[in-house]
């Protein structure tokens, strides 16, 4: 289709841009593994990948310039809903792909779950940044 074969070229045009966010990045490499543009989800993938958080055996994604996180005892720590959201991305780019995700791509994506569940709530939700327009109940 055409109106889809748009979108593509101008999301390539813009996956060229020197200087994406990291949020774009993640979004355009689910795309592009969706579209099945293997070589531009590999390249947006290893971009990211020199953009990652790898600590305490996972890994995840955080907005330039964000305040570090404070380690007090008895305190865990919970990352704004904007960074669960673009390490999700990222990890569905990394399981988005034909035939099937390489050795590799699992073993990293599990670095990445690791992370994402890290950040569940009590309840077993995530923080969000979503309206919501009905009370609940």
């Amino acid at each position: 289709h055409s109106v889809v074969r748009n979108a593509l070229f101008c999301l390539e045009t813009a996956a060229n841009e020197k200087e994406n966010h990291v949020y774009t990045k993640a979004l355009m490499a689910y795309a592009f593994a969706l579209a099945g543009k293997e070589e531009k989800r590999k390249a947006l993938l290893g971009s990211l990948e020199k953009e990652a958080v790898k600590k305490d055996g996972s890994v995840h994604w955080q907005r330039p310039g964000r305040e570090p996180e404070v380690d007090l005892p008895y305190y865990r720590y919970r990352a704004p809903s904007a960074e669960v959201e673009m390490t999700a991305y990222v990890l569905l780019a990394h399981l988005t792909t034909q035939p099937a995700p390489s050795q590799q791509e699992l073993s990293f994506a599990s670095l990445i779950a690791k992370w994402i569940s890290g950040q569940q709530n009590p309840n077993g939700g995530f923080s969000s940044t979503q309206v919501s327009c009905f009370p609940p109940g």
